[in-house]
C-alpha cells in the first residue's frame, strides 16, 4: 500500500538544503559557546582548588604561638607557589596556563585567618589565546574577549 501526500519533489530538497545552510552556522555557534563555557568553568575550578591548596598549607603554618598573631613574612612566596604550581618550590608546569605568582595575594584577614585570592583571566579560543583580541561592537566600542576569574578562599589559621 503506498502512502499519499507524502512524496518530496526536488523542490522541497532544495528548501530543506537551505535551511540546513542557514541554520548550521548558528549550530556551531552555539556548539563552541558551550564547549567555551565549560572549558571557563574548568578552569576556575582548578583555581579554586589551587586557592584551597595554598591557604590550608599557608593556614597549617602562619600561626605564631610565641605572638599569638598570625606572621606571613617568610610564607607568602611558597604560597604563591603551592597556588601556581602546586608545590611550595618554583618547579613544574603552572596549574592554569598563563598563571603566575604575580596573580596571587596572600594576606592576613583578622586576627587568625588568611585569605588566598588568585585573580586570572580567561581567553576563549577564539581570541587567539592573547586576549588583545575583541569583537567590534555594532554600535559602540569593541568587545574585550578576556573574562576575569577570581578564586578566594578564607581559612583560620591553625
Amino acid at each position: 500500500m503506498r502512502l499519499q501526500g507524502f512524496k518530496h519533489s526536488p523542490r522541497q530538497q532544495g528548501v530543506a538544503i537551505v535551511e540546513f545552510t542557514l541554520v548550521l552556522p548558528v549550530l556551531l555557534l552555539l556548539l563552541l559557546a558551550f564547549g567555551e563555557f565549560g572549558r571557563m568553568l574548568y578552569q576556575y575550578n582548578v583555581l579554586l582548588q589551587a586557592s584551597r591548596d595554598a591557604d590550608r598549607f599557608v593556614a597549617s603554618q602562619a600561626w605564631n604561638s610565641t605572638k599569638g598573631t598570625i606572621d606571613l613574612t617568610a610564607l607568602v612566596d611558597q604560597t604563591k607557589k603551592v597556588a601556581v604550581y602546586g608545590v611550595p618550590v618554583n618547579t613544574g608546569a603552572a596549574v592554569v596556563t598563563g598563571l603566575t605568582t604575580d596573580n596571587v595575594v596572600v594576606a592576613a584577614v583578622g586576627t587568625n585567618h588568611v585569605r588566598v585570592t588568585i585573580t586570572y583571566t580567561f581567553c576563549p579560543v577564539i581570541g587567539a589565546g592573547t586576549c588583545a583580541g575583541a569583537i567590534p561592537g555594532f554600535f559602540g566600542s569593541p568587545i574585550a574577549l578576556g573574562i576575569p576569574l577570581v578564586a578566594t578562599t578564607v581559612m583560620r589559621a591553625l
